[in-house]
């Protein structure tokens, strides 16, 4: 795995913020944020198909529990190689897999849309809320796919609108009562949310040379497992309420704090807060 990454491509802001602090940060929420995730990441998994003796590609793997899994799926005849830019997460998925024994994984600290893929070897690529953040999707998403045998899948899970995910809108709202609204930024920038629109989705991967495309959507509910107060912190902590109360000073901050505990402490059910989510499960062909 390489140390360092250049930033100096087209997604160098993307590599900087997550090689810096906020890959920290994810990485030592993972044992809160892993299992969070974990269904709706099983769920394109599910619609993409894993299957043993394949080679897979698991783009922006984060601390690993997806590759993990891959591996698992794709038995020892097969391999998984899990690629991200931050080198913080990828130092934990490395440990992670030797300590599980999964010899049938490799972990590359690159950027996917400009890496140089093993050309048409991959069986599948697969990601769980990692292929928003390209500068350049269409180019990013034609090099993976120069990285896939003909006819073989692509699957991935990313978020719908905002507003409709609850666990984000929420903090954010109340968040904004506190401070004030940040500029207006584009849509489709890189982020979390901007694969929002399906039809958008589309073009990218068909402007891609990817066929069969399907964007189906997927509502469910996203679990902080815990103690209201490890809730409220899940909540505030990640996301765009995150960014808006960031510079923020400490009262203000333990205002936000104070609000969103008030508004979920009902839905606290001893184990955990549930709040709606809401994503699109894609596949494709190459």
């Amino acid at each position: 795995m390489s140390e360092e990454l250049e930033t100096a491509g087209p997604n160098g802001e993307q590599i900087e913020y997550w090689s810096g602090e906020a890959g920290d940060r994810w990485v030592a929420a993972r044992e809160a944020l892993d299992p969070a995730l974990e269904p709706f990441g099983l769920a394109a998994m599910d619609a993409a198909g894993a299957g043993p003796g394949e080679r897979a590609i698991d783009i922006g793997c984060g601390c690993g529990a997806t590759t993990l899994e891959l591996a698992r799926r794709t038995g020892p005849m097969g391999s998984v190689l899990g690629i991200d830019v931050s080198t913080s997460m990828l130092r934990w998925a490395s440990g992670r897999a030797a300590a599980a024994g999964r010899q049938n994984t490799v972990f590359v600290n690159a950027d996917a849309s400009t890496y140089r893929f093993e050309e048409k070897a991959a069986d599948l690529a697969y990601s769980r809320f990692g292929v928003m953040f390209f500068a350049n999707p269409v180019e990013a998403f034609a090099n993976v796919r120069s990285g896939l045998r003909r006819g073989a899948r692509l699957g991935f899970v990313c978020w719908r609108a905002l507003e409709r995910n609850v666990w984000v809108s929420l903090p954010r709202d109340i968040a904004l009562r506190h401070v004030p609204p940040p500029e207006p930024r584009d849509p489709f920038a890189p982020g979390p949310f901007a694969f929002a629109d399906p039809d958008r989705v589309g073009r990218i991967l068909d402007d891609a040379g990817f066929s069969g495309i399907d964007v189906a959507a997927h509502d469910a509910a996203m679990r902080q497992s815990g103690s209201l107060d490890e809730a409220v912190g899940f909540l505030v902590r990640f996301g765009p309420a995150s960014r808006l109360i960031a510079g923020a000073d400490e009262t203000v901050k333990r205002a936000v704090e104070d609000e969103v505990r008030r508004a979920v402490a009902g839905l606290h059910d001893g184990g955990g807060v549930e709040l709606d989510a809401a994503m699109w499960i894609v596949t494709a062909r190459a």
